[in-house]
C-alpha cells in the first residue's frame, strides 16, 4: 500500500535502519504522527544532537561524547588489558556483565573478502601501535564467532605473536555464527572467565 507522500517518507526512512522491516517501519512513522508537536520536536532534536554530539573515542574507538570515552579516561580501569571488539553493540553488551575491569579497542568491523572489507578499513594498526606504545599485557580477542569473526582474530593473533603480549580469544558458549552482543550476561561472564591463549 503506497501512504500520502510526507507518511510514505517517513516510513522510508525508518525502513532505511538496519533491522527495521517494513511493518515496524510502518509502526513507528504513526507512532510520530501520535506524537504531540511537542514531542516530535523533541524526538527530532535527539536525533540531531546525537549526530552532532556524539563521536569516537581517540584511544579506543569507543562512542563518545568527547575526545577520551568514559572507559579509557577511567584510572580504576585495568589499562594493562584490551578486550578487542568489532563494534560498540559488542562493547556495550560485555560492559552489561561488570564483570570486565580492562579497557577496549573497537575495530569498527570485521575483516571480509565480500564485503571489500580488509584490514586497512579496521583499527588494526591503531591497536597494534597501542601494544608496542603501552604497558599492555594481555590482549582478549573478543571479534565474533563467524567466519569473518575468526579470520580477523587469526590475522590480530599474527601481528601480536612476536610483541610479547599474552593473546586470549573468548571461550565461546553461544553458538558459531552468532553475535555476541546478542549472547545473554552469565554466558558473557562465561566467556571471558574461560578465554584461552591464541
Amino acid at each position: 500500500m503506497e501512504y500520502i507522500a510526507p507518511l510514505q517518507n517517513l516510513i522510508d526512512k525508518f525502513s532505511s535502519i538496519r533491522g527495521v522491516g517494513k511493518k515496524t517501519a510502518v509502526r513507528y512513522a504513526f507512532s510520530v504522527l501520535g506524537m504531540s508537536d511537542e514531542a516530535a520536536a523533541s524526538f527530532a532534536e535527539a536525533i540531531i544532537a546525537a549526530k552532532r554530539d556524539v563521536c569516537h573515542c581517540k584511544i579506543c574507538g569507543n562512542l563518545s561524547d568527547g575526545d577520551i570515552c568514559r572507559i579509557c579516561s577511567d584510572e580504576k580501569r585495568d589499562h594493562g588489558v584490551i578486550c578487542v571488539v568489532e563494534d560498540e553493540r559488542t562493547l556495550m553488551a560485555i560492559e552489561k556483565v561488570r564483570e570486565y575491569k580492562g579497557v577496549y579497542h573497537v575495530l569498527g568491523g570485521a575483516i571480509s573478502p565480500a564485503a571489500d572489507m580488509g584490514p586497512d578499513k579496521l583499527r588494526i594498526a591503531e591497536l597494534i601501535e597501542r601494544v608496542n606504545e603501552g604497558d599492555v599485557g594481555e590482549v582478549i580477542i573478543a571479534t565474533n564467532p563467524t567466519v569473518d569473526g575468526e579470520m580477523t582474530a587469526m590475522y590480530i593473533g599474527r601481528l601480536l605473536e612476536k610483541s610479547g603480549v599474552k593473546i586470549t580469544r573468548l571461550a565461546y558458549g553461544v553458538p558459531v555464527g552468532a553475535d555476541i552482543e546478542n549472547a545473554d550476561e552469565i554466558t558473557l561472564t562465561k566467556a571471558l572467565d574461560g578465554r584461552r591463549e591464541i
